[in-house]
């Protein structure tokens, strides 16, 4: 017969249990009422919020001032505007002079846009005024372990804009719905963006003007686009990207109640990812030297609260790189071991954190949800509020993601694919 001291611990423990699943829930819905754009003061706050949270579930917990842009339309709109203006000179003089400016130019501008979307050196963008921007960077598990893995979640909203209509999602499952179920990523939009320089440039300097005409068109369409974002208000972020947020704080709450052995496992909740993961690159400059990549793993929570769970395959917007196959193979391990329904074979024509840490040469995954569209649920819209998400599907990446890190725990006895 059990005492009545034993049965009043369990029940004070479920008790625990349930109020940390409660937090988490009531966390999403306490952030996603802060305007939180990139680099802002309602970052800041956010950040202090959930640093203060891991704190009280036990996590040593820093909470990091870098500097970051906090946005992407000027990054992006400023070149395309210099391929713009080179193109329409160009086409008016139509002389040797004005051929080769436009060439020289756009080039630049395009070669500014394809190391910016691809989360490069960002030399142009380092030209561009600069503010504060918070990161959370909290540690749990097993302190002495050999091994880390780095979970990464983010927690500034984006702007909405035009281009993000749900509508315009929904038009190729309706459209082509065949070559839709077939394809593994959407429609890599962000080529819009660069193909404008790009065309101008290589039509001046072949004096193509058809080709400098059609990218001085697309670069007005890109500049259209960014003044549209830049000007249009914050949203709220539930799914983008709270969910993993509160997928965060479960985390700690269940390495909490059932401590980890074998791995060292770091929470980090950036800032400014919403204006290209410049939060993931501070925390790169400022870590990744401590961090050795032959015993080091990043998994990465992105927009969980849609209705379909998935491990994503790759990343890029301009080029999709891969993840590591054998840790792809793992998370889906996970998802199977703990009953939880996963898809597989989409990548994403976005980018998130993950890419910062696999361009550094660490092994990364990204966890990640989407709808019928293929896409994030509510994407950068100003309908992703916490009411809309699926909290069936935050609750199974939750799931999901502790068993990978126990698994992960004893990855010296298992192979990489388990």
């Amino acid at each position: 017969m059990r005492s009545a001291k034993t049965s009043g611990w369990r029940s004070a423990k479920r008790r625990g249990a349930q109020s940390d699943a409660r937090d988490w829930r009531a966390a999403i819905r306490a952030l996603s009422a802060l305007e939180r754009p990139s680099a802002s003061e309602g970052e800041r706050k956010a950040a202090e919020w959930i640093a203060t949270r891991l704190r009280a579930l036990g996590c040593r917990t820093d909470l990091e001032r870098e500097r970051a842009h906090g946005g992407y339309w000027w990054p992006i709109g400023l070149p395309n505007a210099l391929a713009a203006a080179a193109g329409a000179l160009a086409l008016r003089r139509r002389d040797h002079g004005s051929r080769a400016l436009a060439a020289v130019t756009a080039g630049v501008a395009a070669a500014a846009l394809w190391d910016d979307l691809g989360h490069g050196r960002r030399w142009f963008r380092r030209a561009l005024p600069h503010r504060d921007t918070w990161n959370v960077v909290a540690e749990t598990g097993d302190p002495d372990a050999e091994r880390t893995l780095v979970v990464v979640a983010h927690h500034d909203a984006a702007h909405s804009g035009a281009v993000f209509h749900p509508s315009l999602g929904r038009l190729a499952p309706r459209l082509a719905p065949r070559l839709h179920a077939r394809s593994s990523h959407t429609l890599p939009i962000l080529y819009g963006v660069w193909l404008g320089p790009l065309s101008v440039s290589l039509g001046a300097a072949l004096g193509a003007w058809r080709l400098v005409g059609a990218g001085t068109a697309l670069a007005l369409g890109a500049i259209a686009a960014m003044v549209d974002i830049g000007a249009r208000s914050v949203v709220a972020g539930a799914n983008d990207n709270l969910a993993a947020v509160g997928a965060l704080l479960a985390l700690a709450a269940a390495l909490r109640a059932r401590p980890l052995e074998g791995l060292r496992v770091l929470l980090v909740s950036t800032g400014s990812e919403e204006s290209f993961s410049e939060g993931m690159q501070a925390f790169g400059r400022r870590h990744f030297d401590e961090l050795d990549p032959a015993q080091t793993e990043f998994l990465c929570l992105e927009c969980l609260g849609g209705p379909v769970l998935i491990v994503l395959e790759g990343e890029g917007m301009l080029r999709i790189r891969d993840y590591p196959a054998g840790l792809r193979e793992a998370l889906a391990g996970a998802a199977a071991d703990a009953g939880v329904a996963i898809t597989r074979g989409l990548r994403t024509v976005a980018a998130t954190d993950a890419l910062i840490a696999l361009r550094a040469g660490y092994p990364a995954v990204t966890l990640a949800s989407v709808d019928h569209t293929k896409l994030p649920l509510n994407y950068h819209w100003p309908s992703d509020i916490p009411d809309a998400l699926c909290w069936q599907t935050i609750e199974d990446a939750i799931a999901v993601c502790e068993r990978f890190l126990r698994r992960r725990a004893l990855a010296d006895t298992l192979s990489v694919a388990d």
